[in-house]
This record gives structure tokens, C-alpha cells and sequence, in this order.
């Protein structure tokens, strides 16, 4: 999709009728539901586009409701004013209980506040943000940068998504637990617990995505189907990371202390060893680092290839900051930033997120939401609201996140979380949203200095959006990397 104009996907139709799905007895709008489901964020969008209030009542088999929302005002209700009454529920938990068990992203009330809390004062440390910098730059120039100086001299084509993906999954493996799986070693090795990994990610989402969960639960009954290999999968990366956990209790029990930094040490040393409690705490929080910020930069990359003057204005920043120590650099890079912020605007890591109601409520525009309803709310239709960013919605335009003194100086001007949901709000906004801007800005910094990114097929190269638990683009993005030289 270009961002410059509105797809058809995304264009408003003149008839609001057309739009809505139809409703028939007993299924609902389970047709509608079934032929949307590749598409399905985009088609959410297209339906939310035509609200009045931005916000839809669903309905599904057997008279059962869903609400879709990209209204501010009820996601700050949801998520905030009203927030006990919208937890994940049984139908999320349910669904990744086999992959993520009791882990932070799949737990409500006591279990999660315990979690919640126990991670905050870790992700709060400066030794811990000093050690991810530390990984993160390990990363970048040891293992990235070669590859990409390898893809230079051998005019190779490379697939973007895949290099990024691999980067993201050793960083926060490192970071979780300690554990290098050097995945971007030159030769792009398929690694056992990456690998198992990503197939429990993905076959999870399909359970998510199904439109009956019957199909799925009698599939794991009989362990036949893709519950089979859910089910080997989910073995293989449980297996492994209790292997790490319990060599780590060891370490620790032989020294007294643990000298690594890594999350799972800070936990351990910090009392909390029981083994299912941190192997599920390390398990969500690589699910969370590991393909979110490799989502970002990849649509980010081909967003500044389609728009040269924002690669331009990108340089002579990079070029501006290119003295100062690593975390000053990042810090100050303001107008890298507003680019990420705009890339995720459009292309958002989590494209759609849910909540299930504990009581009947009523929404601050008037939906009723009764008992049990699902509420999913949609950063990725919030991020095309004209009433929210204008009519230039469908515009990649950092300019709109930044603000100029009377010296030409530029600033960062944030939006609500409300507004621009990307890295969720509320209680349970993202603890790792520093560290993913130090790890993209690093990386941005870092490639663009060197390197200019060209999709292969250039103009004709257009990218599918795909929503699993993250945002894919369908078949990877294939690109040369072209050497930049000295910027002047």
C-alpha cells in the first residue's frame, strides 16, 4: 500500500451500507467474518472508517458480540477509567495458556499486579538499560552491520524482514535470559529454539484468528492437525528455556550471586525461583521484544525508500549526532524518532488488541456492552482516523509529531496513548517501550549511516500488511543494500 494515497482498502465507501457486514439469524455476520479473514485488520478499518463514533458492534454465531473501536475517548475508558471491568479474559487466556502459561501477558488481576510489579522495578534499573545498550550495539556492529557489508560485496538480495526478525530474537534472548541464539550469524542458520518459537507464535495466532474455536479445541483433543505441532513446538520451547532456568538456579546456588544482568537473573536473585513462574515471565517478554521492533523497522524501511526527502532529513540528523555517546545520541535523535512514531502510526506491531467485560457498561459514546462482550480496539484503524490525524491521514509525515522554536530547533510532541494506542495504555502500558526506541534509533543510526536500503523490484515492490499476533509483511522483504560511503 502506498502511503501517499488512500488503497481501496482503506478509502471510506459513499454508501455506509455497503461497508457494514450483513447480519443474517443464528450465524450473524459469520460470512462476512470467514471472507475478511486475510484481510481482516484492513477490513475492521474499512468498517470503523464509516462509524459515526468509530466504533461497531460485531455479531457472531449463535447471537454472541464483539465491539471494534478506534474511538479515544472508549479506549481511554476501557483501558483506564473503567479497568477492572476489561481484563484479557478466558477467551485470550485460554487460547495461549499452553504457549505463554501464567506469564505477564496472559494473566489478569493478583497474578498479573504481582508480575506487573515485580517487572517494573527491574525495567526501572539503569544497570539493566546500560546492558541492553551493551547487547543491543554488540549486535549492531558485530553481527548486523557485517552482514549487511557481506550482502554489499556479494550483491545479494536480502530479506529485510527476516535480518531484523533474527536481530530482535538474539537481542531480547540475551536480554530475557542470557542466552545467545545467534541466529544473524553470516550464514542465516535455522536455530532449534527460534525456530520452535516461531511456529508456536504463529500456530497460536491461527487459534486466535479462528472464527469457531470448536475447530481448534477438537483438533488439540486428538492431537491431530496443527494442535499436533502446536503442541511439539510449544514442548520444544518450554524444554528449553526451563533447561536455562534451572542451569541459572544453579549458578546461582553454587555462587551465592549471579554476575549477568539479564532479566532472568534479576528475578532469580531477587527471590523469585519457582521455575514455571520465570520460565513463563521470560517466555512473554521475548514474545513481546521479538518481533515487535523487527515489525517497526521493517515497514519503517520501506516507508523511507518511498520517501526520499524523510531519508534525507534522516542523514543530516544521523551526521548532526554522530559524536555523542550512545545513549545522548539516541536520546537527541528527535526526528528519527517522529519517523519511527509515523512508521508505527500506519503500520502498528500489534495491529488489533482485546479486552473481555467483566459486567455490563456502557461506553462514554453510548455502546452498550453487555456481560462476556469482547471489546477489541484497533490501533491500526486509529492510525487512518481522519477525525484523529486529519485529512492527510494516509500521508508518512514525521513533520506532524515534531514542533520548531524560533531558532529552528526541533522537538518531539508525543501523542495520548489514548490516541496512538501502539504500545497499549492504561495500567498495562508497555514497560519496554524505552528500550525498543534505544534498540530501533541504534539500528536506524546505525544502517542508514553506511548503508541505503533499495527494495528489490523498487516501484513495483508493494508490501501486504498480514496481522498475526504481529503485523508481517506476506513473503518478507527482499532488498539491496547498497554502500552509502562517507556523508557529507
Amino acid at each position: 500500500m502506498n502511503s501517499k494515497s488512500k488503497s481501496k482498502s482503506n478509502k471510506p465507501s459513499s454508501t455506509t451500507s455497503n461497508v457494514l457486514p450483513k447480519r443474517y439469524p443464528i450465524i450473524g455476520s459469520y460470512l462476512a467474518v470467514k471472507s475478511n479473514l486475510r484481510n481482516r485488520v484492513q477490513w475492521i478499518t474499512l468498517i470503523l472508517q464509516n462509524c459515526p463514533s468509530a466504533t461497531y458492534t460485531l455479531h457472531h454465531v449463535f447471537g454472541y458480540r464483539q465491539i471494534l473501536t478506534a474511538n479515544p475517548d472508549n479506549l481511554h475508558h476501557i483501558l483506564k477509567t473503567n479497568f477492572n471491568n476489561y481484563p484479557k479474559g478466558h477467551f485470550f487466556i485460554n487460547v495461549f495458556f499452553d504457549f505463554l502459561g501464567n506469564g505477564i501477558f496472559n494473566a489478569d488481576g493478583d497474578p498479573w499486579k504481582f508480575q506487573r510489579q515485580v517487572s517494573s522495578h527491574e525495567f526501572n534499573t539503569k544497570s539493566l538499560r546500560k546492558f541492553v545498550e551493551t547487547v543491543v550495539d554488540s549486535e549492531l556492529h558485530g553481527r548486523l552491520i557485517p552482514f549487511l557489508s557481506d550482502a554489499v560485496s556479494d550483491r545479494t538480495v536480502v530479506d529485510l524482514q527476516d535480518v531484523l526478525q533474527r536481530f530482535a530474537f538474539d537481542n531480547v534472548c540475551k536480554i530475557a535470559f542470557g542466552y545467545d541464539p545467534a541466529c544473524l550469524l553470516p550464514s542465516l542458520p535455522p536455530t532449534q529454539f527460534a525456530d520452535a518459537f516461531e511456529e508456536a507464535t504463529r500456530l497460536s495466532a491461527d487459534r486466535f484468528r479462528a472464527p469457531l474455536s470448536i475447530h481448534w479445541r477438537i483438533e488439540r483433543f486428538f492431537n491431530i492437525g496443527s494442535e499436533r505441532k502446536l503442541k511439539a513446538a510449544i514442548s520444544r520451547v518450554r524444554d528449553f528455556s526451563q533447561q536455562v532456568v534451572r542451569e541459572k538456579k544453579q549458578e546461582l546456588a553454587d555462587k551465592s550471586s549471579l554476575k549477568s544482568v539479564d532479566l532472568l537473573s534479576r528475578f532469580l536473585s531477587s527471590g523469585h525461583s519457582d521455575e514455571n513462574f520465570v520460565t513463563d515471565i521470560v517466555i512473554s517478554f521475548i514474545l513481546a521484544g521479538r518481533d515487535t521492533t523487527s515489525a517497526a523497522l521493517t515497514w519503517f524501511f520501506w516507508l523511507i525508500y518511498k520517501h526520499p526527502e524523510v531519508e534525507k532529513e534522516i542523514l543530516k540528523e544521523i551526521k548532526a549526532k554522530s559524536d555523542m555517546p550512545v545513549y545522548e545520541e539516541v536520546k537527541d535523535m528527535v526526528y528519527i524518532h517522529a519517523s519511527l512514531c509515523e512508521a508505527m502510526r500506519l503500520y502498528p506491531p500489534v495491529p488489533t488488541d482485546g479486552k473481555l467485560a467483566v459486567e455490563d457498561d456502557v461506553l462514554p459514546d453510548g455502546t452498550v456492552v453487555k456481560k462476556g462482550t469482547l471489546v477489541t480496539y484497533a490501533p491500526y484503524a486509529m492510525g487512518r482516523m481522519e477525525k484523529i490525524w486529519g485529512s492527510d491521514w494516509a500521508e508518512f509525515k514525521p513533520e506532524r509529531w515534531l514542533e520548531s522554536d524560533e531558532a529552528g530547533k526541533r522537538s518531539f510532541v508525543g501523542r495520548d496513548p489514548y490516541t496512538y494506542p501502539v504500545f497499549n495504555a492504561g495500567p498495562r502500558i508497555c514497560l519496554g517501550k524505552e528500550m525498543a526506541f534505544l534498540q530501533m534509533k541504534r539500528l536506524v543510526a546505525g544502517v542508514l549511516r553506511r548503508f541505503k536500503v533499495v527494495p528489490v523490484g523498487e516501484e513495483r515492490f508493494e508490501p501486504v500488511f498480514l496481522a498475526y499476533l504481529t503485523a508481517k509483511m506476506e513473503g518478507g522483504f527482499p532488498v539491496r543494500v547498497i554502500e552509502r560511503g562517507e556523508l557529507h
